[in-house]
């Protein structure tokens, strides 16, 4: 496959998840960095949203006042936009700028009129946060134009890469003023598709025949939808992470985008001869906070499972882990199970009557022997309701105890205080039942880590397995993908079941086969195996704007 790389003097990559950890998008730029650094060095430059402050610093970012210095110094950039150079602090430590763009909402009426004059782009159904998506993206392309400007660099060197709708108003300025760059657009999910979701409508069964313009007007989501479909039709190249929601993608926004499966950095994986502790640690924090909680004395070899990602109930198939575990619980299984929610929502702050348990080592049950943290909203929390709703009682009889933590594992959450891939070496199997999930990084993460996992034909991770290993099963691949449709939820249910029935019953050397099976496939899908993608999307959108400007 052609590599274009030798083309390009700057690849710039935009996203509101640039030193900002949100969500997945996190993962898959943050993964993807150092392979992309090793072939383009300080020419790679990260944009992402300077949202933080002295009180408040980002862990992520570390500022470095001789990078950049001259540009950093000199820039005088319009509408009161400033910028932070530094290094984004994951493996590969690439260049990052940071956006200061509160200054663009004074002008966004202006913005907004241009971009429905050139590109059609409805903003007057703006709602939430578009305005601000639409700030930050405007600024992040008035960055790359200076840079490209101070380093007198010719445009047709440049390859600009935007990320999501919330960038999408970059890419379109981008074109508008500096039509010479080439742009890549990737949507990570539609936000039509994922509405749909959102609002418990069926998205497969119907999905030939649905239109998105149509459904965005009925959803009340025509600016970001419109917004989405312009950046896709005016990218160079237009781009998702799997054939699932490129096909999302081509129905919705009516362009066929090419595929760029997202994959992973092994040296996020402690290494070999640091596993073994590492896994030890992780499971010492969770039994004992388990045990502060409810007063139960978990054993050493207790079976720990564990969902986690985006606070998405339906999507992220949480309500299918839970009805699993209960069907679980009721079946009576020889070992005891724990099981954990690792999704964070409207979080208050840690327990302190858990907090102290743990400092003082006290093994006793607390009220609510379910949940970790406060929460804001307790009594709506769809999360926290089904698990009461489900008659998890969390005491010495159980055997199966469900434990909610509504809290980003950022390694200061007040009570784990781990990181979230410190704790995954300690689990046994992780389940996600998803229903929407463009990729899927969650299970992938989990067998980097040599953690079996469950997830579905519905996520473009589970099919990208099906498709390297067509009848995947712990033993052969460390994954197990269920069949999931819009119409067989307990089936599907009955599915995951077996799956952690399987694991429960394994013993030591079928659990170890598991857990290399799962490392090997997690090797496959390194980023150094999946950059041909970007090579080709790279190559396409320098090829299509030279078409396009020498048509011009």
């Amino acid at each position: 496959m052609e590599n274009c790389s030798q083309d390009i003097d700057f690849l710039f990559e935009t996203s509101w998840e640039v030193c900002n950890k949100v969500g997945g998008i996190y993962a898959v730029l943050s993964s993807k960095a150092k392979t992309l650094k090793d072939r383009f060095k300080d020419n790679l430059i990260f944009i992402g949203p300077d949202v933080w402050s002295e009180e408040n610093p980002s862990p992520y970012f570390t500022e470095t006042k001789s990078l950049m210095k001259r540009w950093a110094e000199t820039v005088m950039l319009p509408e009161g936009v400033s910028v932070r150079v530094g290094r984004w602090n994951v493996p590969g430590k690439p260049v990052a700028v940071l956006v200061k763009f509160d200054g663009m909402y004074a002008s966004k009426d202006a913005a907004y009129s241009r971009m429905w004059d050139l590109f059609s782009v409805d903003s007057l159904h703006a709602y939430g946060d578009y305005d601000e998506g639409c700030a930050f993206a405007r600024a992040a392309a008035m960055v790359i134009e200076s840079i490209i400007d101070y380093t007198k660099t010719s445009p047709r060197k440049v390859v600009a890469h935007f990320d999501e709708w919330t960038t999408a108003m970059g890419l379109l300025t981008l074109k508008a003023d500096m039509p010479g760059v080439a742009t890549v657009f990737t949507t990570h999910a539609t936000s039509i598709g994922r509405s749909i979701c959102g609002n418990g409508k069926p998205l497969y069964d119907q999905l030939s025949n649905y239109n998105g313009d149509q459904m965005a007007a009925e959803l009340n989501m025509q600016s970001k939808h419109s917004l989405e479909k312009a950046a896709a039709w005016n990218a160079d190249c237009f781009t998702t992470v799997s054939e699932v929601t490129a096909t999302e993608a081509e129905q919705l926004l009516g362009r066929r985008p090419e595929v760029t499966p997202n994959g992973f950095e092994l040296n996020f994986v402690p290494a070999k001869n640091k596993y073994a502790a590492a896994r030890r640690a992780a499971r010492s924090a969770i039994l004992n906070m388990a045990g502060a909680l409810t007063g139960v004395k978990f054993a050493d070899d207790t079976f720990i499972v564990a969902t986690s990602g985006r606070c998405e109930y339906r999507n992220k198939g949480i309500d299918m882990y839970l009805d699993a575990l209960r069907k679980i619980a009721d079946s009576n299984p020889s070992r005891k199970v724990l099981a954990i929610v690792l999704v964070p929502a409207w979080s208050a702050g840690p327990r302190q009557d858990l907090r102290q348990h743990m400092l003082m080592h006290t093994y006793a049950r607390l009220d609510d022997p379910i949940i970790t943290h406060k929460l804001n909203n307790y009594d709506s929390d769809p999360i926290n309701s089904r698990i009461h709703q489900l008659g998890f009682a969390n005491d010495d009889a159980a055997a199966v105890t469900v434990i909610y933590v509504p809290s980003y594992l950022d390694g200061f959450d007040g009570i784990l205080d781990l990181t979230y891939y410190q704790l995954l070496p300690g689990l046994d199997l992780t389940v996600f039942a998803s229903y929407y999930e463009p990729w899927g990084y969650t299970p992938l993460e989990s067998i980097a880590f040599g953690v079996p996992t469950v997830t579905t034909t519905l996520a473009g991770f589970g099919r990208w397995v099906k498709e390297i290993e067509p009848a995947p099963n712990f033993e052969n691949c460390g994954v197990e993908v269920v069949e999931r449709t819009d119409s067989n939820y307990w089936q599907a249910v009955d599915a995951v079941c077996d799956s952690v029935r399987s694991m429960l019953a394994a013993d030591a050397t079928h659990t170890e086969a598991a857990r290399k099976a799962a490392a090997a496939t997690a090797a496959k899908a390194q980023w150094s195996d999946f950059m041909k993608y970007y090579d080709k999307a790279y190559c396409d959108a320098l090829a299509a704007r030279d078409s396009r400007v020498k048509n011009k």
